[in-house]
């Protein structure tokens, strides 16, 4: 008996399995073929729902981008958790570093995805900015930080993470380490936070890279 499924329910189907083969097979080679024949589904279902295999992979990356905002946001609104832990742990959980997560950027650091980088970048701005803003908006409060405007500093951060982030692979302990350095120290500036006041907490987002 054949089974029908909900248009949402297929759809998602069909980005579970290009998540799976993405990451197993990588961008390039895994085909529409090997998801329509792992799910078993006819080429119209899968182009009813997708133009394209560029299409699934954004998708892919706006389903991934809304799973960590909303961990990022739960971790964010939890006021038992101190909260230059919250920014810490938020900042981890915005990390991707699993087999699907690290398919997607690598797609998106190749020259003909820049679009997809593009995109990538505006959905973080959009997406985590406002979280951040609250919980700076938090720090002016309680008298740990003195940003003047908080949402041009959390923008500032997020930028400044996502391009600093971005270049970390490759670099030796020592560089690793500098580049820690001037992430805290410049994030304590755009913060009006005392100086050396975030180092303990945010020297594990570096340590879990």
């Amino acid at each position: 008996m054949r089974v029908v499924k909900s248009a949402e329910e297929r759809k998602n189907e069909i980005l579970d399995v290009a998540e799976q083969l993405f990451a197993e097979k990588g961008f390039d080679n895994a085909s529409t073929n090997d998801i329509i024949d792992k799910i078993g589904i006819a080429r119209g279902t899968l182009y009813y729902h997708f133009k394209s295999k560029e299409e699934i992979l954004d998708a892919v990356v706006e389903r991934m981008g809304r799973k960590l905002f909303a961990q990022a946001a739960a971790i964010i609104a939890d006021r038992s958790i101190p909260l230059l832990e919250r920014l810490t742990e938020s900042v981890l959980a915005l990390n991707v570093d699993d087999g699907i997560g690290v398919e997607v950027l690598t797609q998106m650091h190749k020259p003909q995805n820049a679009l997809l980088h593009h995109k990538m970048k505006e959905c973080i701005i959009n997406g985590v900015v406002p979280l951040y803003v609250k919980l700076i908006e938090e720090g002016n409060a309680i008298g740990i930080f003195d940003a003047k405007y908080p949402s041009d500093a959390a923008e500032m951060i997020v930028i400044y993470s996502n391009t600093a982030f971005d270049e970390l692979a490759g670099l030796s302990f020592e560089e690793m380490e500098k580049k820690s350095k001037a992430f805290i120290y410049h994030t304590e500036r755009i913060l009006g936070a005392k100086e050396g006041s975030l180092a303990r907490a945010m020297i594990k987002i570096f340590s879990n890279r």
